[in-house]
């Protein structure tokens, strides 16, 4: 009678055991699925970035513009992606979206001429292909739409040159090698 007692005991330890495995590979299962569900579900940089309308296409359609300038690492630009997302779907028909990388060596001339120094920075150019205010940092979906409301209406816009949370970018800038007048030297020359 001991044996069966001692066997019992085997098979139901055996039986828990295999419970919590059936549990704990439910679990992992649900919380791998909620895993690539929410990754599907978030809005990438690159693909609104392959999205946007090339920059000299903006600068000639007499549309108004909203250029970003972003990076894949800057964790202030991905935190402001969905609602970005959001603003190029309600502004599509009106406002052009233009997004620069500035990992990306091409567009160092337009870094200089809007003095990019932190980014999500945001330039706003009117019809005419002119910047009429800027934005640098996390800004607000409020404060983002009030801007381009303003920029559609051609008026003054409300919240121009505010700065929110940025992350720090320097423009890879080497005046030895550089043709062009870096505009932050403010005139002076580097001898050499």
């Amino acid at each position: 009678m001991a044996e069966n007692l001692s066997g019992s005991q085997g098979t139901n330890a055996a039986r828990i055991r295999n419970l919590l495995i059936a549990i704990a590979a439910i679990a992992l299962g649900v919380a791998i699925s909620f895993g690539f569900h929410t990754q599907a579900s978030s809005v990438s940089l690159e693909a609104q970035a392959e999205q946007s309308t090339p920059l000299e296409v903006a600068l000639t359609n007499g549309k108004p513009t909203l250029t970003e300038f972003y990076a894949n690492w800057c964790t202030t630009c991905q935190a402001m992606a969905k609602d970005l997302a959001q603003l190029k779907q309600n502004y599509a028909d009106s406002i052009n979206f233009v997004m620069l990388n500035v990992d990306n060596s091409k567009w160092l001339p337009e870094i200089l001429r809007y003095r990019v120094d932190g980014i999500p920075h945001f330039v706003f150019l009117n019809r005419q292909g002119e910047a009429v205010a800027q934005t640098i940092g996390e800004q607000p979906l409020s404060v983002m739409e009030a801007n381009l409301d303003a920029l559609v209406a051609n008026s003054e816009l409300p919240y121009a040159y505010s700065t929110g949370q940025t992350s720090t970018f320097n423009a890879p800038v080497n005046a030895a090698n550089s043709s062009q007048d870096d505009p932050r030297s403010h005139g002076t020359q580097v001898k050499q």
